[in-house]
């Protein structure tokens, strides 16, 4: 079993925000919670200016952060690559928050516990898509074993405004708008 990732084509993607909402639906989440978000970078100045937006969640990395440094194993790491977060472990420390590069685990003030995109491992292991996936109206996010998307689609997980991905090495393919580009 292979690792698990995300493909984003980002010339295709409208930044709708309806794959944030599928996210927020299926997590039940409360408003200002979010698991997937859509981001705006912008950045250069006259005559250059540049400007993107792209959706993202957890990106299940192949060196995860937040999984090292959860001091109670709430965070871990399944045998296809996809982190969980186990509620009950939870102490609500922050760590992981702090470890992430991406700001993906969120901490929910009303529970005092840490949540995030748990790749809607219910759904995949039924043979469904994540509910982000079959939300998105352009088709532009996609799902699977992260060397079938490579070989399928190219793409890269390092573009302006997103950490190196040599840092935790993200499972997320993007075929960046021409802003977007490192």
């Amino acid at each position: 079993m292979g690792q698990k990732g995300f493909y984003l084509d980002m010339n295709t993607c409208i930044s709708c925000h309806t794959c944030q909402i599928a996210c927020n639906d299926i997590n039940n989440l409360e408003v200002g919670t979010l698991f997937r978000e859509i981001h705006e970078f912008e950045g250069g100045g006259f005559p250059k200016p540049w400007a993107y937006a792209f959706s993202m969640s957890c990106n299940h990395c192949a060196d995860p952060k937040c999984v090292k440094n959860c001091p109670t194993g709430s965070m871990s790491k399944r045998a296809d690559g996809i982190v969980v977060h186990d509620d009950a472990k939870c102490i609500g420390c922050k760590l992981c928050t702090w470890s992430c590069p991406y700001g993906a685990p969120k901490y929910i003030e009303k529970t005092g516990k840490v949540g995030k995109c748990q790749f809607c491992y219910q759904l995949i292991d039924q043979k469904q898509n994540p509910a982000c996936v079959d939300a998105c109206p352009m088709r532009a996010l996609e799902f699977g074993e992260l060397d079938d998307l490579r070989k399928k689609y190219g793409g890269t997980a390092d573009i302006k405004g997103l950490p190196d991905s040599g840092i935790t090495h993200p499972s997320i393919l993007l075929n960046p708008t021409s802003d977007a580009k490192k």
